[in-house]
């Protein structure tokens, strides 16, 4: 199998199976529900280990939660740890939602802190980072790689948090010493503070899989200055770290044409509750992950049509049997994990009747659903029955109010021999 790699800016070869395949994937700082575009490092990470271990990998992935940050203290004064808390909770219950389980860990930084102390103290040692006030800052200009992941020039940095006791503007915070009104601290040989955001994600992925691991995973906004600062802080202590790395592309909000179905809020939540798992796993897949992806309603309404057709195949469709071209889905999944063209060739196995082929490659992204058959309510059922009195009566009237009533409920009342059948929309 191949990924882009964005160190290298090529596609490369990973291992041959069994690997093994460690991956670890950022995950989100915890202050509020989740945005939905935070779903889509967790799904390609999720969807890349499902579809390792299909070919036989060892994979494993690991996707961290920051929850000491300093927007957790500007969203809860006084409370960042029970907000940290809450909002954790429910990002799982939102990533859960999607129905393909969960991370192999999800450690949280607050919980790694001691370690992350060692990981700093190592990098003092080293000369690699000095203490400044009780804060301790990364020697930039210790690394001559500097600017290796982003590409971007040392000398023309901007710096990240202005310090008068900073040997050079473009250092960046490893320890920040305690600050008035934030309420969590932690003690340490600089004194009573908090870990800096990048230093948690080396000290967690060396914790996590040791020195070296394969894929280090994230959206493409974390390439500068997070990845990099990263990489240089491993770096630093000899650590290889990432073999690699492998950002997804963004989500893009329209302007007009911004979804109106959701409001002002795009979170994980409200896309799950008003659009379904279903067709927000298809709006990800239609996508390269390495791809920005317009976010509106017609994207979504496109998503939910596609949902429907395959839906409606299996309505008539038996999937029995062994697939007979899984060799065409392995060429486009291992060829950078290219989700475009595994949904046109589901969309030919649907064109050409393949049922058992379309089930497997719906299964491995979490769509298996939709070659289930479902059973109607009772409630829709009493409906339908209504529906078939009317017509009966010649009420053509009363037929389509109760046709456009039982869609209200997700479903569609079609004409069958010897009266109707029911399929979900």
């Amino acid at each position: 199998m191949r990924l882009y790699n964005t160190l290298s800016r090529q596609v490369e070869e990973l291992p041959p199976p069994p690997g093994p395949v460690r991956m670890y994937f950022c995950g989100p700082t915890v202050y509020q529900r989740a945005h939905i575009g935070n779903a889509r490092p967790f799904l390609v990470g999720m969807w890349l280990r499902s579809w390792l271990r299909h070919r036989g990998y060892d994979a494993t992935l690991v996707h961290n939660i920051t929850d000491v940050n300093d927007k957790i203290y500007d969203a809860a004064p006084g409370a960042s740890a029970e907000l940290a808390a809450r909002a954790a909770e429910w990002y799982l219950e939102d990533t859960g939602g999607f129905g393909l389980g969960q991370p192999d860990e999800l450690p949280k930084a607050t919980e790694h802190v001691p370690g992350i102390v060692a990981f700093i103290e190592e990098l003092v040692a080293r000369e690699a980072a000095y203490a400044a006030g009780g804060d301790v800052y990364f020697r930039v200009a210790r690394d001559p790689g500097y600017g290796r992941l982003s590409r971007q020039r040392p000398d023309q940095m901007e710096e990240e948090e202005r310090n008068p006791l900073k040997e050079d503007p473009r250092d960046f915070a490893l320890w920040k010493a305690t600050k008035p009104g934030e309420d969590t601290s932690w003690d340490s040989p600089w004194g009573p503070g908090r870990p800096g955001w990048h230093i948690e994600c080396s000290a967690m992925a060396r914790d996590a899989f040791g020195p070296v691991f394969e894929i280090h995973g994230g959206g493409l906004d974390l390439v500068f200055p997070h990845h990099e600062n990263e990489l240089a802080q491993s770096r630093a202590l000899g650590d290889g770290f990432a073999k690699i790395w492998a950002h997804n592309g963004m989500l893009e909000f329209g302007g007009e044409k911004m979804s109106k179905s959701l409001g002002n809020d795009v979170s994980i939540r409200n896309v799950l509750d008003t659009w379904g798992k279903d067709v927000a796993l298809l709006f990800f897949l239609s996508a390269h992950w390495r791809k920005p992806i317009d976010f509106t309603d017609d994207t979504l309404a496109q998503a939910r049509a596609q949902v429907d057709a395959f839906r409606n195949f299996f309505v008539d469709a038996t999937a029995d049997g062994e697939p007979v071209e899984h060799a065409r889905l392995v060429a486009a999944l291992d060829d950078d994990f290219n989700t475009p063209d595994a949904l046109a060739l589901f969309h030919d196995w649907r064109a050409r009747g393949l049922a058992a082929d379309l089930r497997a490659g719906l299964e491995l992204f979490g769509l298996g659903s939709l070659a289930e058959r479902r059973a109607a309510p009772p409630e829709v059922v009493e409906l339908a029955e209504q529906r078939q009195q009317a017509r009966a009566a010649k009420d053509f009237a009363e037929a389509d109010r109760l046709r456009d009533a039982i869609a209200e409920h997700g479903w569609e009342a079609r004409d069958a021999a010897g009266g109707y059948e029911l399929v979900p929309r």
